[in-house]
């Protein structure tokens, strides 16, 4: 419907009042009960405006306590990750000094064989006093030798000056 003028209701009154017999009053009660029902009707409506914007404003609240979980998971999540990566990083500092560990045992162990095969420090040192005990005796002796031989030599000298001093005494014995 339009703009209606004053004019214009004023004609209709008068149309359907027309002789002034209570239809206006009617009339009345007409729009009265007509504005009462679209009144209930707009109370109705805005009561379905109420609720849908309280659900709509429960809803957004769920969301946002839904986010703060989902932002509290995520950071959960990262702390998780940044321990696994610490972890895993202490664990390959660990398998590290493992490895060198197990190669000092080889080595050792390997050290170790090798060692058994010789004597033990004492029996050596034993030895090794032994030896030169051993070794003074010997030099003993090779000092009496070599004194010996000295001594033959000059013994042999001695008899080959003796043998050529008595070749000469025969030799001018022979001459005379």
């Amino acid at each position: 419907m339009g703009a209606v003028t004053d004019e214009e209701i004023i004609r209709k009154r008068l149309l359907i009042d027309g002789d002034g017999a209570g239809d206006d009053r009617r009339i009345n009660l007409l729009v009265r009960s007509f504005i009462t029902c679209q009144y209930q009707r707009m109370l109705g409506t805005l009561s379905q405006c109420e609720f849908s914007m309280d659900k709509t404003l429960l809803v957004y609240d769920m969301n946002l306590r839904e986010m703060e979980n989902y932002e509290n998971i995520y950071k959960e999540i990262e702390r998780s990750i940044a321990g696994a990566h610490a972890r895993i990083a202490e664990c390959k500092k660990q398998i590290l000094q493992a490895k060198r560990i197990r190669k000092n045992r080889q080595e050792y162990d390997a050290l170790a064989k090798e060692i058994q095969h010789h004597p033990d420090r004492h029996e050596t040192l034993k030895e090794l006093e032994v030896l030169g005990k051993e070794l003074e005796r010997l030099a003993h002796i090779k000092e009496s030798v070599e004194d010996k031989l000295e001594l033959r030599r000059k013994q042999f000298h001695v008899l080959l000056s003796t043998i050529y001093e008595l070749q000469q005494t025969l030799e001018n014995d022979e001459k005379l």
